[in-house]
């Protein structure tokens, strides 16, 4: 199974509604739990493997923020509201370097153009390079290097103008 076929069925049970669907196939194992117990909607993505040790998928919590109590919070969130967000297509572990000797791909106020690598990321010993599907300048890197990363999880902040 291709890491594609993979990113197709997340989507898949993701769009399907689903709560759990476990796929099993002669060298590998695949649990996808959708939602949660809570009352948020977050969705969960579990991913096994029978021949590497598992480990515990830590997750991001959840940062909600109180109204905007006046007109300059109002103006920070309009000009937040034409940033777009670039996520990550596939779960593992993100890194901002080629290497670790090797500087950043981009940077905070870097210039992007489509099809500029932004960062990899590590899923079952390979290395997939993340392409931006925009021109722009970043203005946020939104997570760390090193760290794990789930599906459609939040990566960069673009201004696209």
């Amino acid at each position: 199974m291709e890491l594609k076929d993979i990113q197709n069925l997340i989507k898949f049970v993701a769009k399907s509604g689903a709560s759990e669907v476990k796929l099993e196939m002669e060298d590998i194992k695949i649990t996808i739990k959708t939602g949660s117990d809570d009352s948020k909607g977050e969705t969960t993505y579990i991913q096994q493997i029978p021949t590497m040790q598992a480990q515990p998928q830590m997750q991001q919590p959840q940062i909600q923020q109180a109204p905007a109590a006046d007109a300059t919070e109002a103006k920070k969130e309009e000009a937040d509201s034409k940033l777009i967000t670039i996520k990550s297509p596939i779960i593992g572990t993100f890194y901002r370097k080629p290497s670790p000797d090797k500087a950043p791909f981009v940077e905070v106020g870097s210039n992007i153009n489509t099809g500029d690598v932004l960062c990899v990321i590590e899923a079952m010993k390979l290395f997939n390079e993340i392409e931006s599907e925009v021109s722009g300048k970043i203005v946020k890197v939104l997570v760390d290097d090193s760290s794990p990363v789930e599906f459609d999880q939040p990566l960069f902040l673009v201004d696209p103008s």
